[in-house]
């Protein structure tokens, strides 16, 4: 893989000749290659990945201060890490020797604040945000600093818990974290490799019955969403899980034929290596039960609304993260927690969730807030 910054005919030039001369050199590879001609997609089509709007860097600034105002008006915040508003215009195009050419356009809008409440070493933090394609879907500024503002005051005076086995909710600022784990174990590479807990799983159940888990790289104005994948695929809204059960692997063509599949249109790239698999606009449907009942069902337990680490071991599904957040005593938010471990196995924690009907489209990776019982809750 070659690239370049430098868009002129000697530089290209130059680069060309790299590419021919790394191929040559690399280590022969029986999976890798292009799409066939058959295969890529003849007439991407239009999707409402660009917004024509352009903010001006006033209208960022303004957007920026109005954040870190709100959220530093609220009363227990004592200081401020900052505030950021965003936007990006990104062109992406792609040409290959099997045929394809398509090109696409997307935007990005964005804006963020974090600040802390609190003095000395009672001081707490806590930060919100908003990212959106379309500028009208972003959320108030005001909205998001009073939001991160709150949160950091809701965190002070944290308490320790007794290590025990009892209900945890996950958020649904944190609850994606688990799709992201559940995409990696469904990746072709780790499934052909032989390192993911899911390998022998499909068609089999590992979620609860009635719950979907859904990729849509042709959601309408999606952060993720793309007309053509990254080896000039068309890509296609499709089931991972279906009432509970898995349906199908997320593929590149590379992965594909070491698994002797077609390719899920999945493949996503850069210009620094090769294809490979990844979700676009995933999410697990949501619920029929409010978050409110959700935790309402709890006698003991704990509302997750931080998480810390990377404690996934992808090969047994072991789980183990530090988290911060609430302690729910008799069906209602007794008080904030702090430096707790939460750990389970993933094979058990997929087969005992409960999701709400909280739904928010936030990051990409993105599912409703979700009870797991059982789970392994490490304090004092």
């Amino acid at each position: 893989m070659a690239s370049s910054t430098d868009l002129g005919a000697d530089a290209l030039e130059r680069l060309a000749g790299q590419a021919v001369d790394m191929a040559a050199s690399a280590p022969e590879d029986p999976w890798c290659g292009l799409a066939e001609a058959e295969e890529v997609v003849a007439d991407p089509p239009r999707l409402e990945t660009a917004d024509p709007f352009e903010p001006s860097p006033a209208d960022l600034e303004s957007a920026a201060a109005a954040a870190e105002d709100a959220a530093r008006a609220v009363d227990g915040v004592t200081n401020s890490e900052g505030a950021e508003a965003s936007w990006s215009r990104t062109s992406i195009a792609m040409v290959a020797s099997n045929g394809f050419s398509g090109c696409y356009v997307t935007t990005r809008h964005g804006v963020a604040a974090s600040v802390l409440a609190g003095d000395g070493m009672g001081m707490e933090r806590d930060y919100d945000f908003s990212s959106a394609v379309f500028h009208d879907d972003l959320e108030d500024p005001a909205a998001v600093g009073r939001s991160a503002g709150e949160r950091a005051v809701g965190r002070l005076n944290p308490r320790k818990v007794e290590t025990s086995q009892v209900p945890v909710v996950f958020d649904n600022r944190v609850s994606g974290s688990l799709l992201r784990a559940l995409a990696g174990a469904v990746s072709g590479p780790a499934v052909a490799r032989g390192t993911s807990f899911l390998k022998d799983a499909k068609g089999e159940k590992i979620l609860t019955a009635g719950l979907n888990v859904i990729d849509d790289p042709l959601r309408p104005r999606g952060l993720r969403t793309k007309p053509f994948d990254g080896e000039g695929l068309a890509t296609c809204r499709k089931p991972l899980v279906e009432d509970g059960v898995l349906e199908s692997w997320i593929l590149d063509c590379a992965s594909a034929r070491q698994l002797k599949l077609r390719s899920t249109a999945n493949a996503s790239r850069g210009t620094s290596g090769p294809p490979s698999p990844a979700p676009t606009n995933l999410y697990m449907e949501a619920g029929a039960t409010t978050r409110a009942d959700l935790i309402a069902g709890v006698d003991r337990g704990l509302l997750i609304t931080e998480m810390m680490g990377m404690g996934v071991n992808a090969v047994t599904g072991d789980y183990s993260r530090g988290a911060a957040g609430f302690w729910i005593e008799d069906g209602e938010i007794a008080y904030p927690v702090s430096e707790v471990t939460v750990a389970g196995n993933l094979k058990d924690m997929f087969l005992r969730l409960t999701p709400a009907d909280d739904l928010v489209f936030r990051t990409g990776t993105d599912a409703p807030s979700l009870r797991i019982d059982g789970m392994t809750v490490a304090g004092k």
